[in-house]
């Protein structure tokens, strides 16, 4: 592409240059044949008034000596015989006689060829009526004087113009195969896998806007993969919430094989889910990417989750308690995330604190803001900031959440660490928050264990603002026990 450029743009620039430098050259040449026979022309009128006069050889003679063209040789004056005076020819001669006689005979003036160039032969009359000529020698280089410097003028401007036009054209053509080339590399990089292949948006208009178009589809697949590999790990994570039931219930079986044979197909079923999870985790590229829902009313739904969960509370004796959903609280996220969030912090309660713990769950709801707390009467959290980075890193050896932060609970000696953890529960909370531009924070709760504070945030506010209408809430949240 870049070498054909450069060969239109030569052939392009040679055309135009040899349309217009021969003409010219021959115009210039035109000019300087036009200013020689001029000159001779202006030389031979000054020996009109001198013929008119006198046609006396020693005064003509005089008159040719004293002139610019006589004095230089190249003037003649030829006088032809009246009455008893013969013939006159003064000065050099170069013209036939043939020539002068048919000058004389026409009486207009004409241009013949000669030897060295040509003469100008221009008739005069004479006193005596008869019509003398006078001859003015133009030599061929007063005819050409100045054409071989422009020709070589002309040729020296059409070269540099040629030479200009084709480094132009190479550097256009860089500049637009450079910007080509990335595009192909970027496209083959992400055709072989390599999800991080972007293009540089520089380069021609077109190009600019082939990278622009190809960076946004590159994000959007890197997005859509991210969506497809988090929607199975949080379809996966859900089951975690009847897996807890059906622990629950296995547990309270009591003993003998078939309560022994649940209870193991319940924990290979868990760590099932908990291997599906991880890989689903493992396997998700590394993007920032906001996954706002249609909204929903968080009131409602916790009340539901509530009430779910509260069947199982009973069962282990844990009091439970919910405040703040008395009315409507709208959230822009989708309903389906925010039930898979509170099951998750939910399902930590049940999963990593003693039995009888009471557990409870607060909404607040600002003007920009919605702050929902979920809170235990666990042993609490020693690490609150390893908690969060845990629930980040995705690694085998995380806890999920609260899990084995609240208690002992929820350990298993051949596990070395927490059973079931994958580092997805509180993963999925704080994705949540996040795609609201809000985050999740974990502290010490009224109760007396943890508290898990998901700051979802209502609209495009200042963060500042929104979070410190959540950290008001919670400071009159810790001044009224949760009822």
């Amino acid at each position: 592409m870049r070498w054909a450029l450069v060969k239109v743009c030569l052939a392009v620039t040679t055309m135009v240059v040899a349309a217009f430098a021969i003409p010219l050259g021959l115009v210039i040449q035109e000019m300087a044949r036009d200013r020689a026979f001029s000159n001779a022309e202006r030389h031979a009128a000054g020996m009109g008034p001198t013929l008119s006069i006198t046609t006396d050889r020693a005064e003509l003679t005089r008159a040719v000596a004293t002139s610019e063209a006589g004095g230089d040789g190249r003037m003649a004056v030829h006088v032809p015989a009246v009455g008893a005076h013969p013939a006159l020819t003064i000065g050099d001669r170069r013209a036939h006689p043939h020539d002068v006689a048919s000058t004389r005979e026409q009486g207009r003036a004409r241009t013949v060829t000669v030897s060295g160039g040509y003469a100008l032969l221009q008739p005069f009359a004479i006193g005596s009526g008869e019509i003398a000529v006078v001859e003015i020698h133009v030599p061929e280089s007063e005819v050409s004087k100045g054409v071989t410097t422009a020709w070589l003028v002309l040729a020296g401007v059409g070269v540099g113009l040629v030479i200009g036009s084709v480094a132009v054209a190479d550097r256009l053509g860089v500049r637009m195969v450079q910007p080509a080339r990335r595009l192909v590399g970027a496209a083959r990089d992400l055709g072989e896998g390599r999800l991080t292949a972007r293009v540089p948006e520089e380069g021609p208009t077109e190009l600019r806007l082939a990278a622009v178009a190809f960076n946004s589809m590159a994000d959007q697949v890197v997005h859509l993969l991210a969506n497809e590999r988090e929607l199975a790990a949080d379809l996966s994570h859900r089951l975690r919430t009847p897996l807890t039931v059906l622990r629950l219930n296995a547990a309270s079986l009591g003993d003998g094989p078939a309560a022994e044979q649940t209870r193991i197909a319940v924990e290979k079923l868990e760590r099932e889910v908990d291997t599906i999870i991880r890989t689903a985790r493992d396997a998700k590229p590394r993007t920032v990417a906001g996954r706002h829902g249609a909204g929903c009313d968080a009131a409602e739904v916790i009340r539901e989750r509530m009430e779910f969960w509260s069947a199982l509370a009973e069962d282990e004796g844990r009091e439970a308690r919910v405040a703040g959903v008395e009315r409507p609280v709208w959230i822009p996220v989708a309903r389906a995330d925010l039930v898979a969030a509170l099951d998750a912090l939910l399902g930590n309660v049940f999963r990593h604190t003693r039995e009888g713990a009471a557990f409870a769950v607060d909404v607040h709801s600002g003007e920009d803001a919605v702050i929902v707390l979920v809170s235990d009467a666990g042993d609490g959290i020693a690490d609150p900031k390893a908690a969060l980075a845990r629930g980040n890193s995705g690694g085998t050896d995380s806890t999920d959440g609260l899990n084995g932060l609240n208690g002992t609970d929820g350990t298993d000696d051949d596990a070395g660490g927490v059973v079931g953890s994958t580092g997805l529960g509180l993963d999925i909370a704080r994705r949540l928050a996040e795609s609201t531009g809000g985050d999740v924070r974990i502290g010490r709760s009224v109760l007396g264990g943890t508290e898990v504070r998901l700051w979802l945030q209502r609209g495009a506010v200042r963060p500042s603002v929104g979070r410190r209408a959540a950290r008001a809430m919670v400071r009159r949240r810790r001044r009224t026990p949760t009822r």
